[in-house]
């Protein structure tokens, strides 16, 4: 009896330590479990976080133009319905569009050719025009900022001739060239001038002083002046002039090929209104503003390739 007292329990007191060490492991195995589930959570919810704040700057930034373009749709085509036809509807436009750009580079004489050989003929105008304003222009902007008696002696000329308008040139161009296209030219050069020319000057007269001073302390000749001081810090105000200029250019030939004649999109404008084909001329509309956007996305680029801070912006 004393060794079944004692003997009974062993059996008992043996199996306790497996089943207590069993018990132990199964919530080990649940915590280690539940801490990986919110690991590969959280690891996700952090790669989708750019991705969502890259298509909310995309849709903020793409909805607004796009909004505009709706409006401007609409309107166009309330202005359609209530004109009875007489301007074309967008669909219209569109599907004559797609015709007109089917085959933009088509010859079918001197004065029936592709929408295509009229921009370019524009632009070659344009940039001849530009390009002379350009040559005189910079120069005469540094010369007039750079010495005050010029300065003060040119002002009320520039004055004078800047708000004439670029129709009330060409008289004078075809009196003197005795040609159409020269004195488009001479129409685009005398009217972008004179922003390269004003905004060059401003430019010239508002470096710092002690430029300057350090210039005339290490005496630099005129040249070294212009060239390591002057024009680093002339620089922004002289891409802005080119892009006032370039845009003044575009804006003039348009006018002065309807008048002048031959190729061009001012031209081909002005012959569409003879033919009465107003779709043609809300087309050429759009393709005078993508080409003018264009140049000025263009020398936008340019201007920031140079940084300055408020070329930028």
């Amino acid at each position: 009896m004393v060794s079944a007292v004692f003997h009974t329990p062993a059996p008992a007191a043996s199996s306790a330590p497996p089943a207590s060490s069993a018990t132990p492991s199964t919530p080990t195995l649940d915590h280690s479990a539940s801490a990986a589930a919110p690991a590969t959570a959280a690891s996700a919810t952090h790669a989708k976080a750019p991705v969502a704040q890259t298509a909310h700057k995309l849709a903020g930034a793409a909805f607004p133009p796009l909004l505009g373009f709706v409006l401007l749709i609409g309107m166009w085509s309330l202005i359609s319905s209530s004109t009875d036809g007489a301007i074309p509807t967008p669909q219209a436009t569109w599907q004559q569009a797609i015709t007109v750009f089917s085959d933009p580079f088509y010859r079918n004489g001197p004065n029936d050719q592709g929408i295509g050989w009229n921009v370019l003929s524009s632009l070659q105008r344009v940039a001849m025009g530009f390009g002379l304003a350009a040559l005189v222009g910079i120069p005469l902007g540094f010369v007039i900022g750079r010495f005050a008696f010029l300065s003060r002696m040119c002002n009320p000329i520039i004055g004078l001739l800047r708000p004439v308008s670029p129709l009330a040139w060409l008289p004078i161009g075809l009196l003197v060239f005795q040609g159409a296209n020269p004195a488009a030219i001479w129409t685009i050069f005398i009217c972008s001038i004179w922003p390269m020319v004003i905004n060059t000057a401003v430019g010239v007269q508002r470096v710092p002083q002690d430029y300057m001073n350090v210039a005339r302390v290490l005496n630099l000749s005129e040249w070294k002046i212009a060239t390591t001081i002057l024009f680093p810090a002339v620089l922004p105000y002289l891409l802005t002039g080119v892009r006032l200029a370039v845009g003044t250019a575009w804006l003039v030939i348009v006018a002065a090929e309807m008048l002048t004649g031959g190729v061009g999109i001012g031209f081909w404008v002005w012959d569409e209104w003879n033919n009465l084909n107003v779709t043609n001329i809300i087309i050429a509309i759009f393709v005078i503003g993508v080409v003018g956007l264009m140049l000025e996305w263009a020398l936008v680029k340019l201007a920031s390739a140079f940084t300055y801070e408020e070329v930028k912006s």
